[in-house]
């Protein structure tokens, strides 16, 4: 192994524009995620918590806004990446014509740790290979230069309330943040990048070995207790591991995705903050993690959710932050230059503030299947259970701004009327099938009111589909929760006729668009990709109405929008074929799940290999 000159100008061999959005690998904690690419730079990273200012902002801006590149300093003829089978321990090979070396990123659970922690190693396969390790922090997403300082064989780089230390290296030696060796088969150089409060004492150096083999060790004890579907186990587990690396483990919360501000609408405005709690996943995730086994990860979730939203039930919020947190205000970065050019960036979302009377449904709904898996509720689910009915029986002719949380104008959504037709009949349903003494009949009441109401005025009969709202014409993915909800059977021919509408207007090269943007509805410019949790909700729907090869068929192709390692973001451009939106999304892998086990359900069950 040979030091060289780091101030010595050369090519690292990397594309330095923005990466593609499905270039990028994840590595968690359970406190937070960081994004690493085929090219070996992580530039995101967000320290100590998914919710807090990133320390590497390279993402959305530029390598001036943070950023950590470990990578061979001669031209990469090829990067190949793979995770270790059944962990979140990523492994990329860069093969040059010196030689091959492999990059191994991971976070160890915390297992004792008090903050996160991140490793890096690398090893050369074979030949002699020249690398350059360059750590550019820029606190406070992307804004904030720290003041770097060594002693103790250890990098100190602090600014305001944060601190990160930096161990290892190739030196033995404080390790300096930007360093070039030479590494010969067989040698090998790790790194641990440590957080903590700069008001509170230093994390203790890493043992990055001993931390990569509990890490592995955890993940495969981990993955050894999944119920798998009989189909596509392979995916279906990668896509847990994912789910599991989105909880944030303190709380139970799990966040829809740990990036904020990856565009819908390419150099677009449609960027959002996605580092919360949307209570809308909740039926998404109650049946994900109950099918696949993962009861206490389930439990966790619906404590988070009765915690969260305890008090006023008329205060419900449609998000919340990872600790139940309640003001998510929304700023603008402007020091950012957005995500190859898409801007805003922002931080917080203003849709926190919103009326959206599905939530309430979706609410019931996870309530409901905790219920039918874990027995009778606890006192306070109960409560809260009827609580949320009978609120909705005063506030369910409300105008509101729909699932998808338009910045246009509030409206009679029919997507929102049958969810608060559902937060009434779960509710109804608990109560009979425990014998609770409430009495139900005015809810049942109200329940037909909602059914008629939705029916007469959701209803085209001219278009012979349900419309995205009342006397609309355009139809609306969102509408695929009738049948899902079980507010109609999916052979009904109001239903059939939706799902052909869907089929017309809304299917981009065989995928789902969620609707047509009208800047008058959503209050938006611009186009967004298909909604890759949409084409798997058709999925379902096709499932539900006996089409069982079409059903399947859309599966594979919507799994096939993953990137190399099994990982989904928000959205797909199916003409460019690339990922849009925030990444990975926990809604997308949730859908996934819940669809491969719909296909496998006549199948029997498979433990985990």
């Amino acid at each position: 192994m040979v030091l060289n000159n780091p101030l010595r100008p050369q090519s690292t061999g990397i594309n330095e524009s923005t990466p593609p959005i499905e270039d990028h690998a994840l590595i968690g904690d359970m406190r937070t995620a960081a994004l690493v690419t085929t090219g070996g730079s992580m530039n995101w990273l967000c320290l100590p918590a998914f919710d807090s200012d990133a320390v590497f902002a390279a993402l959305l801006g530029t390598a001036n806004n943070g950023h950590w590149t470990i990578a061979p300093t001669v031209p990469i003829k090829e990067a190949r990446r793979r995770y270790r089978p059944d962990t979140l321990i990523l492994e990329t090979d860069f093969i040059t014509e010196k030689g091959t070396v492999r990059l191994v990123d991971f976070m160890p659970p915390r297992q004792g740790r008090k903050y996160s922690v991140i490793c890096r190693s690398i090893r050369c396969i074979d030949g002699t290979v020249t690398m350059r390790s360059e750590l550019k922090a820029r606190l406070a997403f992307g804004r904030a230069v720290p003041r770097v300082t060594s002693a103790e064989g250890t990098t100190n780089l602090v600014v305001g309330p944060d601190a990160l230390y930096l161990h290892g290296g190739p030196t033995g030696e404080a390790p300096s943040p930007v360093a070039e060796f030479t590494l010969s088969a067989g040698d090998q150089v790790s790194y641990s990048l440590g957080y903590a409060p700069s008001h509170e004492p230093p994390p203790r150096q890493e043992d990055v070995a001993q931390a990569e083999r509990s890490t592995e060790e955890f993940w495969t004890r981990w993955c050894a207790t999944l119920n798998l579907p009989s189909l596509y186990q392979d995916i279906v587990r990668r896509s847990l591991i994912t789910i599991k690396a989105c909880i944030f483990e303190p709380s139970g919360g799990i966040v829809a995705a740990p990036t904020t501000s990856l565009p819908e609408t390419p150099g677009g405005e449609r960027n959002w903050d996605y580092r919360f709690c949307w209570l809308r996943d909740g039926i998404l995730s109650m049946r994900a993690l109950i099918l696949s086994g993962l009861h206490e990860e389930a439990r966790a979730f619906v404590d988070w959710i009765v915690r969260t939203v305890a008090g006023d039930i008329s205060q419900l919020q449609i998000m919340y932050g990872l600790r139940g947190e309640r003001r998510l205000s929304e700023v603008e970065l402007g020091w950012l230059d957005g995500y190859q050019g898409a801007r805003p960036v922002r931080v917080g979302n203003a849709a926190y503030e919103q009326r959206q009377l599905d939530v309430f449904g979706e609410v019931a709904m996870a309530i409901y299947e905790a219920s039918k898996k874990f027995g009778v509720l606890r006192p306070q689910g109960v409560r809260m259970l009827m609580r949320i009915a009978r609120h909705v029986a005063t506030v369910w002719q409300k105008q509101d701004r729909g699932i998808w949380e338009m910045r246009g104008p509030e409206r009679s959504f029919t997507a929102s009327k049958v969810s608060a037709w559902c937060a009434v009949d779960r509710a109804i349903r608990y109560a009979e099938e425990h014998g609770l003494d409430e009495p139900v009949e005015d809810l049942r009441e109200v329940r037909q009111k909602i059914f008629d109401e939705v029916c007469r005025q959701g209803f085209n009969s001219k278009l012979n589909t349900f419309t995205q709202y009342y006397s609309g014409t355009g139809t609306d993915a969102s509408l695929l929760a009738i049948p899902l909800f079980g507010f109609l059977p999916a052979t009904d021919p109001r239903v059939v006729g939706t799902v052909a509408a869907i089929e017309r207007e809304l299917l981009q090269d065989g995928l789902v668009l969620r609707y047509k943007p009208e800047k008058g509805v959503d209050g938006l410019s611009g186009d967004e990709g298909t909604f890759l949790a949409c084409s798997f909700w058709l999925v379902d729907v096709y499932n539900m109405m006996g089409r069982k090869e079409d059903a399947r068929r859309l599966f594979e192709k919507v799994a096939a929008t993953a990137n190399d390692l099994g990982l989904l973001a928000e959205e797909y451009d199916p003409r460019n074929k690339r990922q849009l939106g925030n990444f990975p999304q926990a809604f997308s892998h949730f859908a996934l799940i819940n669809a491969a086990y719909m296909l496998a359900a006549d199948q029997t069950m498979a433990p985990a290999a």
